[in-house]
């Protein structure tokens, strides 16, 4: 527990000091906003800063700093140093300067962003990339809550009709539907609010349990992969780890969801305590639940799966470890908390998705989207997609493990195209472009490396995957050196 309150007193420290210093170099001003200047009602809205921080919150977090921490807690007490390091010179950098950069370029999407700084093709590549990349957040954030939902209730004759699941699914659908056309403050601006609160509130209970119980669970210094009784992964911890602790840490869908909020901001200096404020607020959820799923794997003299009822039997199960740890507790109440991380999180964020690809595809298009006319021109064939994607998901038994292993990927090597746009801003800026640099070299090194021990993709040996994630390193070094010298140093 030391270690935990040490990392949570670290993050603090990060916004405050690290966040300052990166508001800084970036040089946030007082020039109009795009909610300002380019004002529509619809996308375009100037919103209070408590929604905004609110929404950008539960936008990025869905239940990524829950599963993913819960899922990183496997390889014992190196998940925090990488929640700690990770969120505050990676991931708050990131979706603070991914999200600034889009204020000062009109609110513009991820894609357009990769294509001023990086070139046409890679925006091409990238536009596509990011569509993709959200369509699966769509199709996963529907069939994750259904099955939840349908496990509690669900009308018969809709079962016994047109199948399991069938009824939540289409609820969902529909919701989706609604929210990613109608205008930002109508849906997302009212009940975000209240789903962000649910889940801090979550956070916060679990804290205080975690205080009054203070387990005896490993500690930093005890040895990273401290993890009594053996390890429950096989996996290797890197790149693993870095992967699996996403949304905790550094996360590429971040990038997709700032516009969202860029395109509603009334000043600069708002972007710090939002975009930087929400990634350190979401890392420390994931320090919470990490935790939580620290006792719960390695707790000594027993871990909690032996203590609490059905535990054992949820070993491997992230959403049923957070039922069974927030209703044995946090009692009925828990229980209703539980059910709104877990189903509600997800949701908020498959619509989000959804919106950020409507606008992503509008932009590419040129399609204003001020008419609803015009708004089903995109949504219709999205929605189309989306559904095809959840169908194969359905139909192949592990359709949604495939699914989930390729969200996860792609989802931090979109962080690594951000950081390289933004390393590239800011070289051409003149400022300190080291701030984003090292992050992106990392992130190359993790995601290639990943890419080729993965057994869904190459499924190389463990030390030639590490080489090649290595060389990728090498070549992006002297990529950039080359790339700076040619086009900052001579311009200076």
């Amino acid at each position: 527990m030391i270690s935990f309150i040490l990392a949570l007193l670290a993050l603090v420290a990060g916004y405050f000091f690290y966040g300052r210093f990166v508001e800084r170099v970036f040089g946030a001003d007082d020039r109009p906003t795009p909610a300002v200047s380019k004002a529509d009602g619809v996308d375009f809205i100037v919103l209070p800063s408590w929604k905004i921080f609110m929404i950008q919150f539960l936008n990025i977090a869905g239940t990524g700093p829950i599963f993913g921490a819960i899922m990183g807690a496997k390889f014992g007490p190196a998940a925090y140093l990488w929640i700690v390091f990770g969120c505050i010179f990676a991931g708050a950098v990131h979706d603070y300067l991914s999200g600034m950069l889009s204020v000062r370029h009109g609110g513009a999407n991820l894609p357009e962003l990769i294509g001023t700084y990086l070139g046409k093709t890679t925006k091409t590549v990238m536009l596509i990339f990011s569509v993709f990349l959200l369509m699966m957040v769509g199709a996963v954030f529907v069939f994750s809550p259904a099955k939840i939902l349908g496990g509690i209730w669900e009308p018969e004759f809709v079962v016994n009709g047109i199948g399991q699941y069938s009824f939540w699914i289409i609820v969902v659908f529909v919701y989706y539907i609604i929210a990613t056309m109608l205008p930002v403050d109508k849906i997302i601006g009212r009940i975000y609010p209240l789903f962000a609160f649910a889940l801090i509130f979550m956070a916060l209970s679990l804290m205080v349990v975690l205080f009054v119980k203070f387990p005896d669970i490993p500690e930093v210094w005890e040895g990273l992969k401290n993890t009594p009784g053996g390890a429950l992964t096989s996996n290797p911890i890197f790149p693993c780890l870095f992967i699996s602790i996403a949304c905790g840490a550094i996360s590429g869908f971040h990038a997709t969801q700032s516009p969202l909020m860029a395109r509603c901001i009334k000043h600069e200096k708002m972007g710090r305590p939002i975009f930087y404020g929400a990634m350190i607020t979401e890392g420390a959820v994931a320090l919470i639940w990490a935790t939580v799923a620290s006792y719960f794997f390695y707790g000594k003299p027993e871990p909690a799966f032996q203590l609490i009822p059905g535990g054992a039997d949820a070993i491997g199960d992230a959403p049923s470890i957070v039922n069974l740890v927030c209703r044995e507790w946090l009692g009925v109440f828990g229980g209703i908390l539980a059910l709104l991380g877990v189903v509600a999180a997800p949701i908020t964020s498959g619509d989000t998705a959804l919106r950020s690809a409507r606008l992503i595809i509008a932009d590419f298009l040129k399609l204003e989207q001020k008419s609803v006319r015009k708004r089903l021109y995109i949504c219709i064939p999205l929605f189309a997609a989306v559904f095809a994607l959840l169908m194969w998901q359905m139909n192949d038994k592990s359709g949604f493990e495939k699914l989930w292993g390729w969200f996860g990927w792609s989802n931090q090597a979109l962080s690594v195209f951000t950081l390289w746009t933004v390393t590239v801003y800011l070289a051409q800026q003149k400022k300190l472009y080291w701030i984003t640099l090292v992050p992106a070299l990392f992130m190359t090194w993790v995601c290639t490396t990943f890419l080729m021990i993965s057994s869904n993709s190459f499924g190389l040996n463990l030390y030639l995957s590490y080489g090649i994630g290595f060389a990728a390193v090498v070549v992006a070094v002297i990529w950039f050196s080359a790339w700076y010298r040619k086009r900052c140093l001579k311009q200076a």
